[in-house]
């Protein structure tokens, strides 16, 4: 019996959009843990359309992702003529290794940008609760 679940609520929704199931289900398993309510989608399509609902606190944004890439995503989420209203925090997740201007130029445009490789389901809890500290 887990009724202490609802004790530990944020009351802040994250979009995952990942397209890896292992690390979608290790993110999904940490932040519901942690009292986040999670929602993941696969492609890049996908995650635009429900990143742009501005319902979610948090998008973690995979780079490489099917349909249109993380980047593209992002860049439709930072328009205004595309997507005029979010309030929530992007944050980029990502194993590719980018080139520094490119990296530069994605942070710039992202409230955070995480390698995957280097930080673990906890780790990322405690990034993300650290966003509006």
């Amino acid at each position: 019996m887990q009724s202490d679940n609802s004790d530990t609520s944020t009351g802040k929704r994250v979009l995952c959009v990942e397209d890896e199931h292992f690390i979608s289900e290790l993110y999904t398993r940490a932040l519901t843990k942690a009292g986040y309510e999670v929602d993941v989608r696969l492609d890049g399509d996908e995650g635009l359309k429900a990143a742009q609902t501005d319902v979610y606190d948090i998008v973690l944004l995979d780079i490489m992702i099917p349909g249109i890439t993380g980047v593209e995503v992002l860049d439709a989420l930072r328009d205004p003529s595309k997507t005029p209203h979010l309030h929530g925090k992007v944050i980029i997740t990502t194993n590719l290794e980018q080139r520094e201007e490119v990296r530069s130029e994605i942070e710039r445009k992202a409230d955070g940008y995480i390698v995957k490789a280097e930080i673990t389901p906890r780790e990322l809890v405690e990034f993300l609760s650290h966003l509006d500290a």
